[in-house]
């Protein structure tokens, strides 16, 4: 999610200073911010540059995608949920043929036959349903959510097919794998974070922006405010005759 937040900054549809009404906990959530990033230098950080170093680009490709296969179950029921048939039914389709002629997930080959992944999570479907996101949060360890996603994971954690499986010599260091391999996707994006006057602010505008991206399928709403002020001239466009309106705006007549 944070690959995709921090890869995505430059979509924003709601200007940074109308986002501080969304985080009324800011003073906590820097906190938390700061302690994660003193715990990811210490520990997940070098463990994630060690693992991108030995392993090569193929290795680390299978294990991203068994994880992402992992998570289409889950992808499939808010799929139903939201309404959405056809990508429900996508969904379980890919999560067949990568599990069986993927082995096991390791090879994405749904999306080599051209069966796009429609990845849907409760947290979307909360929102499809009406619920607000409430404020935004940053959870210890977790990262940044919104209020709604947080108090929802536990329902995604519950859809994953690995919460079930119960020999925990195979599922624990599965885990352990799953996160150390995001992390590891996340290093090269990491300047966007460095480079910024404020990175807590750009980290939360970054998964703020995205999650909406997420949440309209990749079509989010213009505020009002931009046509407002899109449109707005000194003139009084009732008095406008038809002539000056395409001379104004350089319209064709036709």
């Amino acid at each position: 999610m944070l690959l995709a937040a921090l890869s995505l900054t430059a979509c924003a549809s709601v200007p940074p200073e109308q986002r501080v009404e969304q985080d009324p906990w800011e003073g906590m959530n820097r906190s938390l911010y700061r302690f994660n990033d003193v715990v990811d230098r210490a520990t997940l950080k070098p463990i994630a540059k060690g693992y991108r170093k030995i392993l090569p680009e193929p290795v680390r490709r299978s294990v991203g995608n068994f994880s992402r296969n992992l998570a289409t179950p889950r992808s499939a029921v808010n799929n139903f949920l939201q309404g959405k048939g056809e990508g429900g039914f996508s969904e379980l389709a890919r999560f067949i043929i990568n599990s069986t002629f993927g082995i096991g997930g390791l090879f994405d080959i749904a999306s080599a036959g051209g069966l796009r992944a429609q990845t849907e999570d409760f947290g979307q479907t909360a929102a499809v349903w009406g619920i607000p996101d409430g404020p935004f949060v940053m959870l210890p360890f977790l990262g940044p959510q919104t209020l709604r996603d947080a108090l929802l994971m536990p329902a995604d954690i519950r859809f994953d097919p690995l919460y079930h499986y119960e020999v925990s010599s195979v599922r624990d260091p599965l885990y352990v794998l799953r996160i150390i391999d995001l992390r590891a996707q996340i290093l090269p994006l990491e300047d966007l974070l460095k480079d910024s006057p404020d990175p807590y602010v750009t980290l939360r505008e970054s998964y703020l922006q995205n999650r909406e991206f997420e949440i309209y399928d990749g079509n989010p709403p213009m505020e009002d405010e931009y046509f407002d002020e899109f449109f707005e001239e000194d003139y009084d466009y009732e008095e406008t005759t038809d002539e000056e309106f395409d001379q104004t705006y350089d319209l064709d007549e036709e």
